[in-house]
């Protein structure tokens, strides 16, 4: 029985989530943001944001956020507000009070009684988030390419 712990304790850092998984800024509520946000870190979002969201760390949108774009990547994504964009991260979280219209990408999602999903759900073993936002039709070649 030792042998295992020792085992599940060495191999316990190497499966340890991206360490940016805090917020470090924050979009205040009554604040509206249009733009591009990118980089790494964790980002919470209390007012409303339209633009681009290409974010190596954690991202959450908080009750009162309101996030508008095309393409959300995040390593981690929880909503609480109210998001119209399609998404591509690692996991996400939809909290009771969080609404989503758009398509998902991901490798763990949840969802809490009284979430709002409109779109599809795409699970995969592996999501690659990348360092820029990339349109989904470029993402995609290669299964266009099979056919």
């Amino acid at each position: 029985m030792d042998m295992f712990r020792r085992r599940d304790d060495e191999a316990l850092p190497s499966i340890k989530p991206v360490p940016t998984e805090r917020v470090t800024t924050v979009l205040s509520s009554g604040i509206i943001w249009k733009g591009s946000l990118s980089g790494s870190g964790g980002v919470r979002i209390e007012g409303a944001f339209d633009g681009e969201i290409s974010l190596r760390g954690l991202l959450v949108v908080g009750e009162s956020g309101r996030v508008t774009c095309d393409h959300l990547r995040a390593n981690v994504v929880i909503i609480a507000g109210a998001v119209k964009s399609d998404i591509t991260a690692e996991k996400v979280e939809i909290r009771s009070t969080g609404r989503v219209w758009g398509n998902v990408v991901v490798s763990s999602f949840s969802t809490e009684d009284g979430a709002f999903m409109r779109g599809q759900i795409r699970m995969e073993d592996k999501v690659e988030i990348g360092d820029t936002a990339e349109p989904l039709s470029d993402i995609h070649a290669s299964d266009d390419d099979q056919t």
